[in-house]
């Protein structure tokens, strides 16, 4: 049986902060494994000192857990300390000033201008009937012209995409909304897609059948098309054009919306936005395009490049 404040503070970070199912129970987990090792050592997290939690993640390094896996462990025990301390179930938050083991800076893989090419040519074509067809290329190309996460996608009500609008209005992390711009590919996809499920629906009434709110609905129990449908969906369609379904996930086309944007141009901060990432810090990952960029740049205009080219 877990300690009594985990559920208390799971509850706290879903009313009070919005964190996502996904997050609470990634949150569940890891103070679960918490909990279990301090009841093994003779210990409770009600009274465990900074000590003890030093050693349960030398313990966490010792089973081979990579460095990530770490560092949101003590994530997790500084979130549900300050907690307990804001609640008064302690005088002082036992896991404020450990230092994290500290996560090395990976560069977002991405997807080639030629393969997301591939992937939208392939989406246009994959499906039994004209209908999954339609649906496949919205869902392709809004992923690509937004950026959008794909539990953002999925999740999309069919109310923002009435009128042609030349912008989404997403719900992100948190409840927190931004607006995204679409491309015209993008929205003649999603005109093409809502005529077709618009259809769909007065079939439905007709038959006295409920309708659903979600621009993808499914017959899933959250009533749209679950993440891990899309993820087996986007697979499906990378093999049919060509690329190996390996390199292709919903989020890398997501890192590839961003880089492309960030290599032809577009600002770091509006990136930012257009991502729904609460600090620059989380975007500037991308700002690796940007060496290629400026050498090529030099290589292309500077004078001194150009004459040794020439030699």
């Amino acid at each position: 049986m877990v300690h009594r404040w985990i559920p208390l503070f799971l509850d706290a970070q879903a009313a009070e902060m919005g964190a996502a199912e996904n997050t609470c129970m990634a949150y569940a987990r890891d103070l679960g494994d918490f909990d279990a090792w301090l009841i093994g050592s003779g210990s409770d997290i009600s009274n465990a000192s900074r000590t003890e939690i030093e050693a349960y993640l030398v313990a966490c390094d010792a089973q081979g857990l990579a460095v990530s896996t770490r560092a949101r462990r003590l994530s997790a025990l500084r979130q549900l300390y300050r907690f307990a301390y804001d609640e008064g179930f302690r005088t002082n938050n036992p896991a404020a000033d450990i230092k994290g083991p500290g996560r090395p800076k990976r560069l977002p893989k991405s997807l080639s201008h030629e393969d997301v090419d591939r992937l939208l040519q392939a989406a246009r074509s994959h499906g039994r009937s004209q209908s999954d067809r339609l649906r496949n290329t919205c869902l392709v190309e809004l992923l690509y012209a937004t950026g959008m996460r794909v539990s953002e996608l999925v999740a999309l009500p069919v109310s923002a995409a009435r009128g042609d609008p030349r912008m989404l209005l997403v719900s992100g992390k948190g409840g927190k909304e931004r607006l995204v711009p679409l491309s015209p590919p993008s929205r003649s996809a999603l005109a093409d897609w809502l005529a077709v499920r618009d259809e769909n629906d007065a079939h439905a009434r007709r038959a006295g059948n409920p309708v659903s709110r979600f621009l993808f609905p499914s017959r899933s129990k959250s009533g749209h098309l679950t993440r891990h449908r899309f993820y087996l969906l986007i697979k499906e369609i990378a093999a049919k054009g060509g690329v190996s379904p390996e390199t292709v996930t919903p989020h890398r086309l997501r890192h590839a919306f961003a880089t492309h944007l960030l290599a032809g141009g577009a600002d770091l901060r509006s990136i930012q936005v257009m991502l729904g990432h609460a600090d620059l810090a989380t975007t500037e990952i991308y700002t690796h395009v940007l060496d290629e960029r400026l050498r090529q740049l030099v290589l292309d205009h500077h004078p001194l490049a150009r004459s040794a080219s020439e030699k």
